[in-house]
């Protein structure tokens, strides 16, 4: 049912060809590496070969009794070809994998055909993506051919290969990529030339540059940090303020003081990471985690009282209640820091592009706790987020049942509604939630925007307190405070 396969070599171009039965009762495994081309089984260098699975579904789909199977392993740098216009991404190995079956384009595959792509542990800052060469894909140019590989085997068909100058592009339609530490599985519905390719989201020139806006905003932010605090505590020592106000604001110094140390940490571990001591880099990475975390726990502090406010409107009576924050907004992120330390999770970590250029040095949690990031910072932030997001929509349903009613008058100004939820929007956080979005190929416009939008985090919350909070000769009836008191007062006369 399958005939042994036959090979031949030229310099970076390596063949298998096998004469497929269509009552095939079994899916064809080949393995392939760049040095050994394709082969049968495991023919090839232990743990270094990659796999390719053709479901025996394409067999059963042709018309004749045995079709020719082609593989081809290419390098592409010797024939200077798949090379797209402005292509920024690099090629796994410089390897192109060509499958073949039969004279006829085989395509919509229920069973998708399987190629493995073996590599080394890959830097945050790669992302591999499935790919194949679409000729319809460019502007067409002079000298577009096609050539062939004739002559390679005695009585079999020739198979197309793209050639240098002839118009294409990579293409990821109908290919599902399967990232892993030792290697990516690319699933596809179709056969044509496949690559993995590893798509770097900074660069050495965009790595300085986000970390000049990143220290030119730290040093801004600490500056306003320090204005908020100052302004808040000269308004609650200045003015009357009920509790409630009185407490959101200390909710607000909080916030803001995990905000400058977040960016004073920050400034430590761009100056001084790479040239301390690992003991010392250890104390800085931890030092480091425990202001993002505060960062994170105190945003949370704040929707948590968002939620008092807004939908447990009647308020509950908690004794010492700012007290009690500060020892969860302080005390909860130590305790897993103090874990997290425990295990060794933090030294120094690098950034690195494909070929192992260092752009950055940091003190925080080391590759190979990548795990202990994964769940105090992404999973925890999630979960934040979404509540988060949710108290953030029950606010903006109530500020605007408030202000169809016609009960709050300043909201009728559109500029007022906006400020307000610009504002709620920095003060749950949501500008961290962009971190999902800096992976892919598209990632770096994304890093700018929230390199600079939690930079000036500091700043946005300093004029939105200053705008709301600052008493005038009429109260602000578009104030959240005056929001706050009035829903207190229809709510109960409802009740």
């Amino acid at each position: 049912l399958l005939q042994s396969g036959r090979h031949r070599w030229l310099a970076g171009l390596k063949t298998l060809l096998l004469n497929v039965s269509r009552a095939v009762t079994s899916d064809v495994l080949i393995t392939f590496s760049p040095t050994a081309g394709p082969s049968r089984l495991n023919t090839t260098e232990k743990g270094k070969a990659g796999k390719i699975h053709l479901p025996r579904e394409i067999f059963r789909s042709l018309s004749n009794q045995t079709v020719p199977v082609v593989v081809t392993v290419l390098n592409i740098q010797q024939f200077g070809m798949f090379k797209e216009i402005n292509q920024t991404a690099q090629v796994l190995d410089n390897t192109v994998v060509g499958i073949t079956v039969g004279e006829s384009s085989i395509s919509g595959l229920q069973d998708p055909v399987q190629l493995t792509f073996p590599h080394r542990e890959l830097p945050q800052s790669v992302t591999p993506q499935c790919v194949f060469w679409d000729p319809s894909k460019g502007t067409p140019c002079l000298g577009q051919v096609w050539g062939w590989a004739q002559g390679l085997y005695q009585h079999s068909q020739p198979f197309p290969v793209p050639v240098a100058g002839q118009a294409g592009g990579w293409s990821r339609s109908g290919c599902d990529t399967q990232p892993g530490d030792k290697g990516t599985v690319c699933s596809c519905d179709h056969l044509t030339f496949f690559t993995l390719l590893l798509n770097q989201a900074l660069d050495g020139s965009t790595a300085k540059a986000l970390m000049a806006v990143a220290t030119a905003g730290c040093g801004v932010a600490m500056a306003f940090s320090i204005f908020t605090i100052a302004f808040c505590i000269f308004i609650r020592c200045r003015f009357r303020f009920e509790e409630t106000i009185r407490i959101n604001l200390g909710l607000h110094m909080n916030l803001v003081g995990s905000l400058f140390l977040l960016n004073l940490a920050f400034l430590l571990n761009s100056g001084l990471s790479g040239r301390t001591h690992p003991r010392a880099c250890r104390v800085l990475g931890g030092l480091t985690h425990y202001c993002l975390l505060c960062c994170f726990t105190w945003t949370a502090l704040e929707g948590c009282q968002l939620y008092l406010l807004f939908v447990k409107v009647l308020g509950i009576y908690i004794p010492h209640y700012l007290g009690k924050l500060c020892l969860v907004g302080w005390g909860f992120p130590a305790l897993v820091v103090g874990v997290a330390g425990g295990i060794g999770s933090y030294g120094e970590y690098s950034i690195q592009t494909t070929d192992q250029q260092v752009l950055a040095h940091l003190c925080w949690i080391t590759s190979k706790h990548l795990l202990v990031h994964y769940i105090t910072n992404c999973g925890y932030f999630g979960l934040i987020f979404l509540f988060n997001m949710a108290v953030f929509g029950v606010v903006t349903q109530k500020s605007c049942s408030l202000q169809g009613t016609g009960a709050v008058q300043g909201y009728r100004k559109p500029w007022k509604v906006a400020l307000v939820a610009a504002g709620l929007f920095f003060l749950l956080g949501a500008t961290w939630a962009l971190a999902f979005l800096t992976y892919g190929i598209s990632s770096t416009p994304v890093l700018y925007l929230f390199t600079i939008l939690n930079s000036l985090q500091g700043i946005f919350i300093f004029i939105w307190l200053v705008i709301l909070y600052y008493p005038k000769t009429k109260e602000t009836t578009g104030s959240l405070s005056y929001i706050i008191r009035h829903d207190k007062t229809t709510t109960a006369s409802q009740d």
